[in-house]
């Protein structure tokens, strides 16, 4: 992982072994330098950074401040994220790894801090994932009301028994889709308009199964309960109806194999250019 990008601020000496708490000095670091350079979001700033002690009382606070309405306040919105990331450590984790991971792959990104204020693919993602621990406590309705604000608010809409893996990045985000019984694997990578979905109204498990290190590009429609295999990649505005083996590119409507995905990792190299694998 590359963190010393050009026009990036110089982020940890290492950022992939950095614990939550040194990760968030850092993180800090950058929003006192962002209040010193742009005093009129001192306020934004200060409130959703400075304030906190730490990463996880940062991200409740984002999450209850986003998803808060009439209808659920912003105060009872902050118990239920602080509780689950006082009970599911993972889910920090989990939120680091995306957050390095949108830090790496996306060129716009030049503090660790943009994501976590600025970015609606991660605060949305961060969401869900405490919708489907909601989930997993049986607390479906809650877990539903989750997905509707999301939904509501960033255009994102990701059913909370769906399952994420870590080091995600949904870029941009507008309009995305996931299904119930979907499956992101690890590292996965995908642009606006993604839509993992089924393909009729039949029950059970009937979306698709992305595996690790897969690219999805900008508008990819993947349908049915069918596996996208480990490292591959699907053209923007593809659709996907069949199975994909591991490492390869497909494009097209209905999608076909047009070639070998051309490295391996097509979802941190985020090449987009079919014919150009030269270009790895």
């Amino acid at each position: 992982m590359n963190l010393q990008k050009k026009d990036k601020v110089k982020p940890l000496i290492d950022a992939r072994e950095a614990t939550r708490e040194t990760l968030w000095g850092q993180i800090q670091c950058e929003a006192q330098v962002a209040v010193r350079d742009e005093p009129l979001l001192g306020s934004l700033i200060h409130a959703g950074l400075l304030h906190h002690a730490t990463f996880e009382a940062a991200l409740a606070y984002r999450f209850s401040l986003k998803l808060s309405s009439r209808e659920m306040s912003e105060q009872i919105l902050r118990e239920i994220a602080d509780n689950a990331f006082a009970r599911a450590p993972e889910l920090a984790e989990a939120a680091k790894g995306d957050l390095l991971a949108v830090y790496d792959r996306d060129p716009a990104t030049h503090r660790l801090m943009q994501p976590i204020l600025f970015f609606k693919g991660y605060q949305a993602l961060q969401a869900y994932r405490i919708g489907h621990w909601l989930w997993q406590q049986e607390r479906r309705d809650l877990a539903y009301f989750v997905q509707m604000r999301c939904s509501e608010v960033f255009g994102v809409d990701i059913h909370p028994a769906a399952r994420i893996g870590t080091g995600v990045m949904i870029d941009h985000a507008h309009s995305i889709v996931i299904g119930e019984t979907a499956v992101v694997g690890n590292d996965v990578s995908m642009l606006h308009s993604v839509t993992l979905g089924g393909t009729g109204k039949e029950d059970g498990d009937r979306h698709p199964k992305i595996g690790n290190g897969v690219m999805i590009g900008a508008g990819a429609k993947v349908l049915g309960n069918i596996h996208i295999g480990h490292h591959s990649r699907i053209a923007a505005g593809s659709v996907v109806l069949n199975e994909v083996p591991p490492c390869k590119t497909v494009a097209g409507v209905p999608a076909r194999i047009i070639g070998d995905a051309g490295c391996r990792e097509p979802s941190n190299m985020m090449n987009q250019l079919l014919g150009h694998e030269d270009l790895f």
